[in-house]
């Protein structure tokens, strides 16, 4: 088992990795000498003496001798703001005054705030407890992975009363996966309670983010979603699961395309394979019902999925589920690129506690996906 999340505590609206602190401030006091705006010295050259040369060549030096009583001592009191600063080993902190990253429990790693402040990382394990944004999980003996048994616990407590949700992003996440039969985690298992239900999960997970209303969360134009524990060569598609998957509509896009990932590693993709014998050729279905095209126990929902290049159809006729082994928003043995227009862009993952005898070694999904401007075809 090696497994090490970053914990992000977000404020009423969503937060992103730069809300990290953002909303306090540190303080020192920076000692400098000041000039007197009256201090430069005049240089009158109908004084000229004997010594005028020594004194011209003095003149060019800052600051004179004869001048020192022109200056003035000053503290200056030099505020930044508790914000994400990237530490010196890579890993994400908290800016802060040397004094209060030990009194919180933190460990300095380079310097931010042009150098008056100190880059604060915050890592805890087994059976502690945090309230500090950011904060680095990981299992015992970390960086080594852990192969004993029992349980390893976070409790993690609201840093403000207007904290509604925790958000976890995986950096390592590698655990026993679940059974061959019916794809149960039944071996090691990742849970969180005390909140909204979050199904359990177990397999490999990096890079895996949530979000309000969603348990996974992608941002950008473009990137790379997939279901938990998918990996073409080895990964099974875990069951139980029920859960939303939202990417962030950036500024001008109205649409979104969906496209399975390349599998370079079966000779036929596996890249969606979400019902039936992955070990044979599986087409495409779609659709609610319970005939045999549909899709009732395991799917993938897409709002309005069209492939694109066709006629986008009235809404209330809109494909949304789709499953099968091959990723298309029409029954079909090709796969295709899935445009969809829906607003907000978020898709919706169900999969049943049963897997065999009828649905075998299905590992799940990836998906490329691209944001489309908005244009006349696309709004």
């Amino acid at each position: 088992m090696n497994v090490r999340l970053a914990i992000i505590l977000c404020l009423l609206k969503l937060c992103t990795s730069n809300d990290i602190g953002s909303e306090n401030k540190s303080s020192i006091i920076n000692a400098r000498t000041s000039l007197n705006r009256f201090s430069l010295p005049k240089w009158n050259s109908a004084h000229v003496k004997k010594n005028s040369f020594v004194q011209k060549q003095e003149s060019r030096f800052w600051p004179p001798v004869q001048k020192e009583s022109r200056f003035l001592s000053l503290f200056t009191v030099v505020t930044f703001p508790n914000g994400a600063c990237a530490a010196a080993s890579g890993d994400n902190g908290t800016c802060m005054t040397a004094r209060e990253c030990s009194a919180r429990g933190g460990s300095a790693n380079g310097y931010c705030a042009n150098g008056f402040g100190l880059c604060c990382i915050f890592m805890t394990s087994c059976g502690s407890s945090t309230s500090e944004n950011g904060t680095y999980f990981v299992n015992s003996g970390y960086p080594s992975s852990y192969d004993g048994t029992g349980s390893c616990e976070l409790t993690i407590i609201k840093a403000h009363p207007d904290v509604c949700q925790i958000r976890l992003d995986f950096n390592r996440f590698t655990i026993a996966g679940p059974e061959p039969t019916n794809h149960v985690c039944n071996q090691d298992q990742f849970i969180v309670s005390g909140g909204n239900p979050v199904p359990t999960i177990c397999g490999s997970n990096q890079g895996s983010h949530t979000d309000e209303g969603c348990l996974q969360y992608y941002t950008g134009v473009s990137g790379q979603l997939r279901s938990f524990n998918y990996d073409p060569a080895s990964g099974l598609q875990l069951s139980n699961q029920d859960y939303g998957i939202c990417i962030r509509m950036e500024r001008n896009f109205c649409g979104i395309q969906y496209t399975a990932c390349p599998d370079n590693v079966n000779n036929r993709s596996r890249a969606f394979t979400i019902s039936g014998n992955s070990n044979g050729p599986v087409n495409a279905m779609v659709g609610s019902g319970p005939t045999q095209n549909n899709c009732a126990n395991d799917w993938l929902l897409v709002p309005c999925a069209t492939n694109v290049g066709r006629i986008q159809p009235a809404q209330a006729l809109c494909t949304d589920r789709i499953c099968g082994g091959t990723f298309s928003a029409e029954l079909s043995m090709t796969p295709a690129t899935v445009l969809s227009t829906v607003k907000p862009f978020r898709l919706w993952f169900h999969a049943d506690n049963v897997e065999a005898p009828v649905d075998i070694d299905n590992r799940g999904f990836c998906l490329n996906y691209i944001q489309q401007p908005c244009t006349n075809n696309v709004m």
